[in-house]
């Protein structure tokens, strides 16, 4: 079953459960955004780290040895840790690089063009976030390894979140860090200009087929080390994706409405919710269930720009 029982605080007093040679920190509230858990392996030569979260500031000599960084992607949230870590080697997937590498990156990686707006979540990012870019980093391919000593590290490329998006096997522990496939009960999220509704599909019914006996999320989930609980969070979590496209056609149903009126109904957050980057977020997600729709010819867009059902 679903647990972190087992788990200690560590000499910093943040719980962590110790697998073989890796270890997971629990951020806080158990990873919630913005925080998430650090996952640590101390290999026979290296020490590595799978992303960076908010927690990893506070976890203290344990974290800053760390050699080795292999992140699953390069959004904000987990790469919060970096600055402590100048002397470490930075991989991320090739697809993910320039957001790892520069603001420029980042920016264009969310979406954002609009110059006011990427002052202001630059600047939140910096104070949140600890944000500071690494133009050393260096990028893998799907399937690339790294040998620790006793311990691998093998990449399963899972995009759609964003398009470098990548599972990170420890063998032989079997230990999967499965990034922001987080199964958490908001859902996948896809709202990014690098993101892909398609893929998060086609990666949520390949994530089964690694080669694991547990299975650690970045947010609030933790650690799942039964398979059938984890499949079955799996399940939940990717229903979320037909939950949505089943709000569309119920709202469409009730009158024709235009992508803009669809953008201020919201189908990823509750009405009211402020931060800069919803709007966006909405319109990407929803932009991409209708293409879904009409490609099914479930949907149609009229000449005055309304889509009703098809």
């Amino acid at each position: 079953m679903r647990s972190t029982q087992g788990g200690e605080a560590s000499s910093s007093g943040i719980e962590h459960l110790d697998i073989g040679r890796v270890s997971i920190f629990f951020g806080d509230r158990h990873g919630k955004y913005p925080d998430g858990n650090q996952v640590l392996i101390q290999g026979t030569d290296t020490l590595a780290a799978f992303d960076t979260p908010i927690v990893s500031n506070f976890i203290g000599a344990r974290f800053d040895a760390t050699e080795l960084v292999v992140l699953g992607h390069a959004h904000e949230d987990h790469i919060a840790g970096l600055h402590r870590l100048p002397d470490a080697s930075v991989h991320v997937h090739q697809a993910d690089l320039p957001a790892a590498r520069s603001w420029q990156g980042l920016a264009a990686a969310f979406g954002i063009s609009d110059q006011e707006q990427a002052r202001v979540m630059l600047e939140r990012l910096e104070q949140q976030f600890f944000y500071a870019p690494r133009p050393d980093a260096q990028g893998y391919e799907d399937g690339a390894c790294w040998e620790l000593g006793r311990s691998r590290v093998r990449a399963f490329h899972m995009p759609g979140h964003t398009v470098g998006h990548t599972v990170l096997l420890v063998e032989p522990e079997g230990v999967a860090f499965i990034g922001d496939i987080d199964l958490t009960g908001f859902g996948p999220y896809y709202g990014d200009a690098s993101s892909n509704l398609g893929d998060f599909r086609r990666s949520l019914q390949r994530l089964p087929d690694i080669p694991a006996k547990v299975w650690v999320t970045s947010h609030h989930r933790g650690v799942y080390t039964d398979r059938e609980r984890f499949l079955e969070a799996l399940a939940a979590f990717a229903g979320k994706l037909d939950e949505r496209e089943n709000r569309l056609l119920a709202w469409l149903d009730e009158q024709p409405l235009s992508l803009e009126q669809l953008v201020q109904r919201g189908l990823l957050y509750p009405p009211g919710y402020a931060a800069p980057w919803v709007a966006d977020a909405e319109r990407r997600t929803i932009s991409q269930h209708l293409a879904e729709l009409q490609q099914a010819a479930r949907v149609q867009l009229d000449e005055r720009g309304y889509y009703r059902p098809g």
